[in-house]
Parts: structure tokens; C-alpha cells; sequence
């Protein structure tokens, strides 16, 4: 199996908000097509925050692609001139209003949405034993909700349908997997 060779490549983006890239490319058996699309949406940060008392904090928020309000874990666009970490960290506070450091962040993985269209991969970090330190400081499209429940209660939540955007359902999951201490 081999990557595809890209040819040519055409910024079609409609605005600086929706990135679009028009490709031409070879495949390895030689077919050209040059209509492929892809939108380089970028890399985001997300976090399971477990707080001092066990808890999952998860966010609640309205998501206008979807037109729904969804449960999810704090989460964002990796953020221009910062580390992935770094982002997580910033993340956490804007949207949950918990100041954490890197020191107490782990990686726990990585999770492609949609590997045929876009380059969006999640990069997830789990931060425990954390207090509300601080205030929501939310961009003006954002109303979040904070949700707190038992890693037991998030991961039934996921069973149930009641989370279902597919990098926390991933991360809650995996979680669960490595640390299966933490539902106990």
C-alpha cells in the first residue's frame, strides 16, 4: 500500500473560518483525479478532567453544524503559537473554570473523526484531581454548561446515547480501558 501523490493543490476555501483544499492527486496505480477535496480543519486538544472528588466534568453546549446540544468533554482548536498541552490547559480554564499545569496532564490518545475529508485528529489529556480554581471565560458562541458525574455515570452515559460526539465518546471509552481503577 502506498500514499497518494498530491499534484497540484488549490486553496477553494470560502471563508478563513472553513479551510477547503481542492487536490490533484496519482494514485498508486496510476488513475489521476482532480477533484479531490479536503478541509485542513487542524488539530484539537481535548481534556477528561477528573476532579478531587472523582468526577468527569463534562461540558454542555449547543453545536450549530449539528444543530443539537451535545455532551462532550472541554475541548478546542489547537490554539496558533501554543503546544497541544498547552491548549488543553487553556482550554480547561475557558470553558470549565479549572487552572491546571502540564505537570499534571497525561496524553491518553489520539482519534481522527473523519480521515477521508478532513485532517482534524483529537489529542487527548487527562488531568485529575482538580478544584474550580478559577471562572468560565467562554468565547461570545459559546453557552456551556458544566456537567459533573461519576466516571460509572459517564461511562453509562456513552452506553445510553446521552454522550455521543465520537472523540469523547472514544476518550471516555479508552479511559476506561486504561484506568478501570478510576470506574470502581
Amino acid at each position: 500500500m502506498k500514499k497518494w501523490k498530491i499534484i497540484k493543490e488549490t486553496d477553494v476555501s470560502p471563508s478563513k473560518w472553513f479551510p477547503v483544499l481542492q487536490h490533484t492527486v496519482e494514485l498508486p496505480n496510476g488513475t489521476i483525479i482532480d477533484d479531490y477535496f479536503i478541509s485542513p480543519l487542524g488539530n484539537v486538544a481535548m481534556i477528561l478532567p477528573i476532579t478531587s472528588k472523582n468526577e468527569i466534568v463534562l461540558v454542555k453546549q449547543y453545536k450549530h453544524a449539528l444543530g443539537e446540544i451535545v455532551i462532550e468533554l472541554p475541548a478546542g482548536l489547537q490554539q496558533k503559537g501554543m503546544s497541544l498541552e498547552e491548549t488543553a490547559v487553556a482550554e480547561l480554564e475557558e470553558e470549565v473554570g479549572i487552572k491546571t499545569t502540564m505537570d499534571n496532564m497525561m496524553f491518553l490518545g489520539k482519534t481522527a473523526n473523519n480521515p477521508t475529508k478532513t485532517d482534524h485528529v483529537t489529542y487527548c489529556y487527562l488531568a485529575k484531581d482538580l478544584e474550580f480554581n478559577s471562572k468560565q471565560n467562554t468565547d461570545i458562541t459559546e453557552e456551556i454548561e458544566i456537567i459533573k458525574v461519576s466516571p460509572k455515570e459517564a461511562l453509562d452515559m456513552v452506553k445510553k446515547g446521552k454522550i455521543w460526539v465520537a472523540d469523547s465518546v472514544v476518550n471516555i471509552v479508552r479511559l476506561f480501558f486504561q484506568f478501570p481503577e478510576i470506574f470502581k
